[in-house]
């Protein structure tokens, strides 16, 4: 049963229906879940695939893809399922767009992952215009979110999540929930249409800290779930409930930015951001003939 002081959609990670449906019934309800290459390649039939040398071809993998979301899509048909576009450091913002808008039709719940880089961003703002959803991934800096609040506008709630991988900054020391408050402030002075989406959840205190920061919505790896469950599924309601002893130790300080100005005058160049890309985009191809 979801928790009565609960105010934070829970998405899981995976590019697996059959975690979907042991999660819906552990916890008892999902509110979405999000998908990428990386999980996708770790998908069982992907990596039996692979066992036996049997690698895609490019209609064979984006069929797989789409039946993956089909099957979520179908035991989460009021939630969201994120959909990631192929996108490695040459992709185009049309190429992305290509692939956004085909992508789109395959579920009625989709939103589109796309990398906030130049090309994603100027992808979102023609998807967003166009009516589509999207889901800007791979964000690791306050810079980068100004950006994608400034190419959405005139989005309405619901259209656009931002997702700023937590876990990856805690690798390299750094207070990853620091990000997710800055964010906060800084879109605290908006119009609401961009929802923040925290992922790259690598143990349950980024979980209950997510929690306690009360975010828009929480994508979260099955173990992390069952360890949750098993904990009683608590929701946070002050800081003593959450152990910052393993969150990254060099905090990251807040800036002030122009959340109205165009998207391309902010530096959204971020190295984490080119090295999911890579890791991404390798994981994908590994997949193919």
């Amino acid at each position: 049963m979801k928790p009565k002081n609960l105010s934070t959609k829970i998405f899981l990670d995976s590019g697996d229906p059959q975690e979907t449906k042991k999660i819906i019934l552990e916890l008892g309800w999902l509110d979405g879940q999000t998908t990428n290459p990386t999980l996708i390649a770790k998908n069982p039939d992907a990596m039996q695939r692979l066992t036996v040398g049997k690698k895609f071809n490019r209609e064979e993998i984006f069929a797989f893809y789409r039946g993956i979301v089909e099957k979520i899509s179908e035991q989460i048909p009021r939630g969201s399922v994120s959909i990631e576009v192929y996108a490695d450091e040459h992709t185009t913002a049309q190429e992305m767009i290509a692939q956004g808008k085909e992508m789109f039709k395959w579920i009625p719940n989709a939103h589109i992952k796309l990398p906030i880089t130049s090309a994603g961003l100027e992808a979102a703002e023609k998807l967003v215009k166009d009516g589509l959803r999207v889901n800007m991934t791979l964000c690791f800096s306050q810079a980068q979110a100004a950006a994608v609040y400034a190419a959405t506008c005139g989005a309405i709630r619901g259209q656009v999540f931002i997702s700023p991988f937590d876990g990856r900054l805690d690798d390299r020391h750094e207070h990853g929930m620091d990000l997710i408050k800055n964010i906060q402030k800084m879109y605290a002075s908006g119009d609401g249409h961009v929802e923040l989406l925290v992922a790259s959840i690598r143990t349950v205190n980024h979980l209950l800290y997510s929690l306690y920061l009360k975010t828009d919505i929480i994508t979260v790896p099955t173990s992390i779930i069952k360890d949750w469950i098993v904990l009683g599924s608590p929701v946070p309601t002050s800081m003593p409930d959450v152990d910052e002893g393993v969150l990254g130790s060099k905090h990251i300080v807040y800036e002030n930015y122009d959340i109205e100005a165009p998207w391309w005058t902010f530096d959204i160049s971020h190295p984490l951001t080119q090295k999911g890309i890579v890791k991404f985009s390798a994981d994908w191809n590994n997949l193919t003939k």
